[in-house]
């Protein structure tokens, strides 16, 4: 099974920590639609093998498209790709979006999930991060789209400067009100040349504090994990059988073609992206050219990605994988790599049901997780 990732690069407005490709300038929209689409046909071939079990709008902001624009791409997948009978189908989606009939639309034209930014349920914290929506349009939404919708995950951020411990208990706490399934969560992060970067580099705000992020991530897994929720990959947690499929094929290692400027793919060997310009992307798709750049993964590169993924969920590394697919050398490395991780209780390597042994973080580890693999990254092998 594979997936089909499409970025719509288009937003109200730029939060003031958001580095993803973007444009608040919507005039060339509908051009974008077409282009898509155009890329959509082009590529039918490198799946002629496969089979599409999830679609994935993300931005940017999808929910930007009008229901139209969004069911004319759902239409061409289905035209030139192999798709299950009842794929996961997510829109990423602002609360200032999601009106009723916006979501009774969605759900018409197939969309079977949504993916809600809320960010936080306070209207300081929403300011601050400069969001288009306000916290009572947060809350509407919800109240709307939990009638029409099971499969719901909502997004929110920690580590802001401006929130406290209890703060952040209570968007929780807000969040599981709604009883929705599934929850993504973030450290706020500083990114080059974003807003957040330039304001503390004027001293306009204070950085974010790893460990203020640290205590409320795992304020986050206790809360979560609490009220039944499975804490599968760093930054989500769903209740069983509401895993986010897409998420999950990255993580797992499935192939996935990525639609839109900036979109990366992944067949398993090679890893391509498209051009970061709107204008260049679709000049190149109404000449029928494909806009992209590919990489030919090294063996030491996937080794890399599969310790980097692998790390970051609930599955791990499994340590027969790394030696069939890499070898004894590799796996030798990883182990020696590993041990003074094991030895200060971040990592442990567990016996799965299958007999498979597998190498994960502790959940005094999970935190740390990213930073933990970078360190056992495959260097060279002299």
């Amino acid at each position: 099974m594979s997936g089909i990732y499409i970025h719509i690069p288009f937003c109200k407005q730029a939060c003031h920590y958001c580095d993803f490709h973007f444009s608040t300038n919507l005039k060339k929209k509908q051009e974008m639609v077409f282009a898509i689409i155009k890329e959509i046909e082009l590529r039918k071939d490198e799946f002629k093998n496969e089979t599409v079990e999830t679609i994935y709008f993300g931005g940017g902001t999808p929910s930007i498209l009008s229901n139209l624009d969004l069911k004319l791409v759902i239409d061409s997948v289905y035209q030139n790709y192999n798709v299950i009978s009842d794929p996961e189908i997510t829109v990423e989606a602002n609360p200032d979006d999601l009106s009723e009939e916006r979501i009774l639309g969605l759900k018409q034209i197939g969309v079977n999930r949504l993916s809600i930014g809320i960010q936080s349920f306070f209207e300081e914290d929403l300011l601050w991060m400069n969001r288009a929506h306000n916290a009572k349009e947060a809350e509407k939404c919800l109240q709307i789209a939990t009638k029409h919708f099971d499969n719901i995950s909502l997004d929110l951020i920690y580590g802001i400067p401006s929130s406290t411990n209890e703060k952040w208990k209570q968007n929780i706490e807000k969040a599981l009100s709604y009883n929705v399934p599934h929850i993504s969560s973030y450290a706020l992060t500083v990114e080059p040349k974003t807003a957040l970067q330039k304001f503390i580099q004027k001293g306009i705000i204070n950085p974010p504090d790893d460990a203020v992020a640290e205590a409320q991530f795992h304020i986050l897994i206790a809360a979560l994990e609490q009220k039944g929720f499975v804490h599968y990959e760093l930054s989500n947690f769903g209740k069983p059988n509401y895993f986010s499929k897409n998420n999950s094929a990255y993580w797992l290692g499935k192939k996935y073609i990525g639609i839109g400027p900036s979109a990366h793919s992944y067949d398993g060997k090679n890893r391509s992206w498209n051009v970061s310009n709107n204008t260049l992307y679709i000049q190149s798709l109404q000449e029928n050219q494909l806009p992209m750049e590919t990489e030919v993964l090294t063996l030491k590169d996937r080794y890399n990605e599969c310790v980097m993924t692998g790390l970051r969920t609930v599955w791990g590394v499994s340590l027969e994988r790394i030696e069939k697919e890499f070898g004894k050398t590799y796996l030798n490395y990883l182990k020696n790599q590993a041990k003074k991780y094991i030895e200060d209780g971040l990592l442990e390597i567990v016996s799965q049901h299958n007999d498979e042994n597998v190498m994960k973080t502790t959940s005094k580890g999970k935190f740390l997780a990213d930073g933990i693999a970078s360190d056992l990254f495959l260097l060279n092998l002299d």
